[in-house]
């Protein structure tokens, strides 16, 4: 990808990067099903600001990983030895509204969730110095994502492309071994389910910078099997975004 992009997308131009049907679009729905927040019930929009207030906002943080720590720098785990990612970053914490939207999303199928919480993903990317890169959502298995129709990173990725003008990458980062959920694995087991389980299935290499995005990241085992299969396939620089993490 060239050196002359823009290190950050603009955020004023961020709502002209949708297409103009999708603007008409979702302004007639509005209009005829005028949204209602997901956490308080309150008209006028999916996730209302006094919700979105309560939300407790990630402090700070490793600069490589993004753990939670007392002050920003590195943690001991990334002081100690190389990681796959240049950087991953997550704006909230999995709670309150922001936990709810996923769940909607992701379990019942309220696909229209995906647009707001991308804007919220895009004004973060905003706030960051990370070069332009390729956004690649985190996939799902062939069999999980035929189950459930969709996959809600997927959603996450498209809308947050639409907003910052960064090229999508879609089904050429695979999940070719059907892994079990991590929900209940410790960060060893974690990582060892899914150590093996991405690669990148396309005759031409990535791009040089690649943007992983998920939902939801816990402790990032499976950016780093993702962003290992990248930069196996020819990537230089992969970074991670979720838009939550736990505390």
């Amino acid at each position: 990808m060239p050196d002359s992009q823009p290190l950050i997308p603009n955020p004023q131009n961020m709502e002209a990067a949708a297409p103009l049907w999708v603007r008409l679009g979702q302004g007639l729905l509005d209009l005829l099903f005028p949204p209602r927040c997901i956490g308080c019930r309150q008209m006028g929009a999916w996730i209302c600001s006094s919700c979105l207030d309560r939300v407790g906002r990630k402090g700070p943080s490793c600069e490589r990983c993004g753990r939670p720590l007392p002050a920003s720098g590195l943690c001991r785990s990334c002081r100690a030895g190389d990681w796959p990612l240049v950087g991953l970053q997550a704006p909230f914490y999995f709670e309150g509204v922001i936990q709810k939207a996923v769940h909607e999303l992701k379990y019942r199928g309220r696909r229209v969730l995906a647009e707001p919480l991308g804007e919220l993903l895009a004004t973060h990317l905003a706030a960051l110095p990370w070069p332009a890169s390729a956004i690649a959502p985190i996939p799902l298995h062939r069999e999980r994502e035929r189950a459930r129709g969709y996959n809600q990173a997927t959603l996450l990725a498209r809308a947050l492309s639409q907003r910052c003008g960064w090229p999508l990458l879609d089904d050429v980062l695979v999940r070719w071994r059907n892994t079990r959920p991590q929900v209940g694995l410790d960060g060893a087991a974690r990582l060892e389910n899914v150590r093996g389980a991405f690669r990148w299935e396309s005759s031409e290499p990535p791009p040089r910078r690649v943007l992983l995005l998920d939902d939801v990241c816990t402790t990032g085992a499976t950016m780093e099997a993702c962003a290992e299969a990248l930069l196996e396939a020819g990537a230089e620089e992969v970074r991670g975004l979720a838009l939550a993490r736990p505390r």
